[in-house]
């Protein structure tokens, strides 16, 4: 099955050198990634990676780019944090009708993310309850694959979490998915391995 996202980053000073980086990232098995590098120190790159299932191939690209790229740090997963307009267009409704539903039924709708003039909601919380609620007939590899980058979003903000409560001044250099322990680990400047258990 191929699965198609998104995994943006934060680079460090050092990986300045874009045309270097593409070719880490060839060579290291991305070569199913587009590469997005507009903003200095981000860099986004669109997978469409075939795998047994979403969260196979979102955990394969993830090492892909700690093996690649060992500094740099994920800043969002998605398809994941997305407004009204980006759900109705999935899930091809307009997106008048999205918000009518929103109201109409605001007592179980889910809770955005982030409320204000610009709404966002994890994108599989919308998906399961249109599902569930409307009988809207949706892709599940849509509804997996959502569900997959969720998770990934809330195991790397739980780590950022923990992390900074556990140390006073933040050293972190890297952080990878040890798929084979399940965890999270975060590498410090002084050399030393912080790792959170946690299933991506």
């Amino acid at each position: 099955m191929e699965y198609t996202f998104t995994l943006k980053y934060a680079l460090p000073p050092a990986e300045a050198n874009m045309d270097a980086l593409v070719e880490r990232l060839g060579a290291q098995g991305c070569t199913d990634a587009t590469v997005g590098v507009g903003q200095p120190g981000r860099l986004a790159l669109e997978f469409t990676r075939s795998a047994a299932n979403a969260h196979a191939a979102l955990q394969s690209a993830l090492n892909d780019v700690a093996q690649a790229i060992p500094l740099a740090v994920l800043v969002e997963a998605g398809p994941d944090f997305v407004g009204l307009s980006e759900i109705a267009a999935r899930v091809g409704v307009t997106r008048q009708n999205l918000y009518k539903l929103t109201q109409a039924h605001a007592a179980t709708f889910p809770a955005p993310v982030h409320d204000g003039s610009a709404p966002t909601w994890h994108l599989v919380d919308v998906l399961n309850w249109l599902a569930q609620n409307q009988a809207y007939r949706l892709d599940r590899t849509w509804i997996e694959l959502a569900t997959a980058t969720k998770q990934a979003n809330l195991l790397n903000q739980i780590a950022r979490h923990q992390f900074t409560q556990t140390i006073a001044q933040p050293l972190a250099t890297a952080q990878r998915y040890d798929s084979r322990r399940k965890r999270v680990v975060l590498t410090l400047s002084s050399g030393a391995e912080l790792a959170f258990k946690a299933e991506v």
